[in-house]
């Protein structure tokens, strides 16, 4: 899945789609901002910024005004339509780093072997890497077979109250040592699942 193809020609694009959704996660509540203070939440540059809020407006997923950036209802429309959501769980006895950020993926849970590729990704976004939770028969397992719901059951019950998985979905949980690095790390590895 693309949200912004990359050009055939001429230079390569300094962000990904993890950094144009979190762009359009930020504004999906309804608050302005400006071009600079979203490309600090994002973690690109202001031109890498430009180029994304032209595409998206390109798209009417966004309205550009002199008072700031907003999103439109085409926007929150596509944000909904995609399978990853954003949701905030305290996962900190299985995972590493300061920070962390988890996305849901619905109905992804076929496309894990052992969660490595998702690590993976997140190594590659900058970050320390990526923990991938996947629901099977109501119990959350980190694969391929270490059960949550038995060795920590706490962190299980928090996880499946926050997230309101089912079984198939899985989360994928980006650790890092800032913020922007975990929200781009699990996104990435989001987004190489389709």
């Amino acid at each position: 899945m693309k949200i912004i193809d990359a050009p055939q020609y001429g230079p390569m694009f300094r962000f990904t789609d993890a950094s144009v959704y979190w762009a359009m996660y930020v504004l999906s509540d309804g608050k302005r901002m400006g071009r600079k203070r979203l490309a600090e939440e994002s973690g690109v540059g202001e031109g890498s910024m430009r180029r994304i809020l032209n595409t998206l407006k390109e798209n009417n997923f966004i309205e550009i005004k002199q008072t700031g950036i907003t999103i439109t209802k085409a926007g929150l429309a596509y944000l909904a339509e995609l399978p990853i959501r954003v949701i905030d769980v305290d996962a900190s006895k299985i995972i590493l780093g300061d920070y962390s950020q988890a996305v849901l993926v619905k109905n992804a849970s076929k496309q894990i072997d052992n969660g490595l590729q998702q690590r993976d990704a997140g190594i590659r976004a900058g970050a320390l890497g990526c923990t991938t939770v996947v629901m099977r028969d109501g119990e959350l397992i980190l694969p391929p077979d270490w059960s949550i719901d038995e060795n920590e059951p706490d962190v299980a019950a928090h996880i499946k109250e926050v997230s309101g998985m089912v079984d198939e979905d899985i989360i994928i949980i980006g650790s890092a040592d800032n913020k922007v690095s975990a929200i781009n790390a699990a996104l990435s590895a989001a987004f190489e699942l389709f």
